[in-house]
C-alpha cells in the first residue's frame, strides 16, 4: 500500500502555473509521423526502450507477445489516420466517430473491451483588462480510450498536453504497473486540477468587476462598470460549467462503481478527484449566481443614475419656467398691463423672478433634486 500513498503526490505534484506554457505544450515528437504524439510499451511499470519510434501496429505485436500495455497519444487525428488504429484495437464504431468530431460533452461509455471517457481541458487566457471582448478561457478535449492491455488519448485543442505527466508516471514504475487504470486516474486528476487553477484566476476577474461596480465613484455613489465586460465573463463562466457539470456523472461511477477495467486500489483515488471535481462544480455555480447579482446591480445603478438625471433635468426646467412665463406674459403686448409704465416696474419684476427662481433651486436641492 505504500505506492498507494504516494499516488497523489505523483500525479499531483505541484498545481500548473498559469502563466508558463509548459503544461500546454501541443508541440508533436518529431520522430513520430501523422498525428501520434508518442507511442510506447510499459511492462511491469517501465517503458520499454526500443531502437527506432514504434508504430501502434509494432506496440500492440510486442505486447500480445511479452505482455504490459501500450500508450498512444494523439493529435486531433483525422478519420483516415484513425482508422487503422481503431481496428488495431478493436475500437467501437461510435466511440471513434465521436474521438474523430471532437465538441463531445465530458461522459464515460462502456463497451464490451474498453471505456471511453471525454475530458474537457480548461486553459486560462492572461489578458492585461478585462475588456467586453476578452477571452477568459479556452477549451480543449482529452479522449481516452482504456483497455485491459492498451490506453489511447486523443487530444483536441492546443491545450492540454500530457507530455509531462507521461514522464512523471514513468517516474513512479510501482504505478504504472497498475496498468491502464492508473493513467486514466492520473489524466482524470490532472484535469481537474487544471480546473481548480482557473477557478482560481477567474475568481480573480469576478473579484475586480466586483469592486469596480460597488466601489463608490463622485459623491460617493457607486461608479459602476461596463455591462459588456459582465456579461462577456459571464459567457465564459458558462463555457466553464459546460466542462465541469457533465464530468460529476462519470467521475462518480469510477469512483462508486467496480468496473472490470479499473483496478479496484486506482478505483479508491478517483473518489478524491470526484470530491475536487464537486468542489469546482460548486465554485462555478457560485461564479454564475454571482455574476447575475452583479449584472443586475450594474443595471439598477443604471437606472438609478438616470432617475437622478431625469431629476435634476425636472428641477431645473421647473426653475427656467418662472422667468419664461413672466416674459411670456410681458410679452403680449397689451395696452393695459400692469405697471407697465412705472418706473420702477422693470427692476421689480426682475427682482420678483430671480427671488422665486432663487427660493425654488434652494427647495429643490434642500430635498435632494439638485
Amino acid at each position: 500500500m505504500s505506492m498507494i500513498r504516494d499516488l497523489r503526490a505523483v500525479v499531483r505534484p505541484s498545481r500548473p502555473s498559469l502563466r508558463d506554457g509548459g503544461a500546454y505544450d501541443a508541440t508533436r515528437d518529431p520522430a513520430t509521423p501523422s498525428a501520434v504524439v508518442d507511442c510506447a510499451v510499459y511492462r511491469d511499470g517501465s517503458r520499454v526502450e526500443t531502437r527506432s519510434p514504434l508504430s501502434p501496429h509494432e506496440a500492440m505485436r510486442l505486447v500480445r507477445r511479452d505482455g504490459g500495455f501500450v500508450w498512444i497519444g494523439l493529435h486531433e487525428p483525422t478519420e483516415a489516420e484513425f482508422a487503422g488504429i481503431a481496428g488495431e484495437f478493436g475500437l467501437h464504431p461510435l466511440a471513434v466517430e465521436d474521438a474523430v468530431q471532437a465538441h463531445q460533452r465530458p461522459k464515460l461509455e462502456r463497451y464490451d473491451d474498453s471505456l471511453f471517457t471525454v475530458f474537457k481541458t480548461i486553459h486560462y487566457v492572461e489578458h492585461d483588462e478585462l475588456t467586453a471582448n476578452s477571452e477568459v478561457v479556452q477549451t480543449g478535449e482529452v479522449m481516452c480510450f482504456t483497455g485491459r492491455d492498451f490506453f489511447i488519448t486523443v487530444r483536441h485543442g492546443g491545450q492540454g498536453s500530457l507530455r509531462a505527466l507521461r514522464h512523471r508516471l514513468q517516474d513512479d514504475p510501482e504505478l504504472l504497473a497498475k496498468g491502464p487504470s492508473a493513467v486514466l486516474h492520473a489524466i482524470a486528476d490532472h484535469v481537474v486540477d487544471g480546473y481548480i487553477a482557473v477557478a482560481d484566476a477567474v475568481q480573480d476577474d469576478i473579484d475586480e468587476v466586483e469592486t469596480e461596480v460597488f466601489s463608490p465613484g463622485r459623491k460617493g455613489t457607486p461608479r459602476g462598470t461596463d455591462a459588456g465586460r459582465i456579461y462577456q465573463l459571464k459567457r465564459e463562466v458558462l463555457e466553464f460549467k459546460r466542462a465541469v457539470a457533465p464530468l460529476l456523472r462519470p467521475m462518480q461511477l469510477l469512483s462508486e462503481r467496480p468496473m472490470r477495467l479499473i483496478d479496484p486500489h486506482i478505483q479508491k483515488y478517483f473518489r478524491d478527484v470526484a470530491d475536487h471535481l464537486a468542489r469546482v462544480h460548486e465554485q462555478v455555480m457560485g461564479f454564475d449566481e454571482l455574476l447575475n447579482s452583479i449584472l443586475q446591480a450594474n443595471l439598477a445603478q443604471a437606472s438609478v443614475a438616470q432617475n437622478e438625471d431625469m431629476r435634476k433635468i425636472t428641477a431645473w426646467a421647473a426653475i427656467i419656467a418662472v422667468p419664461t412665463m413672466v416674459c411670456g406674459v410681458y410679452g403680449m403686448n397689451f395696452s393695459y398691463m400692469p405697471e407697465l409704465h412705472w418706473k420702477y416696474g422693470y427692476p421689480v419684476i426682475m427682482g420678483i423672478t430671480v427671488g422665486i427662481c432663487v427660493g425654488i433651486h434652494r427647495m429643490l436641492k434642500r430635498n435632494g433634486w439638485l
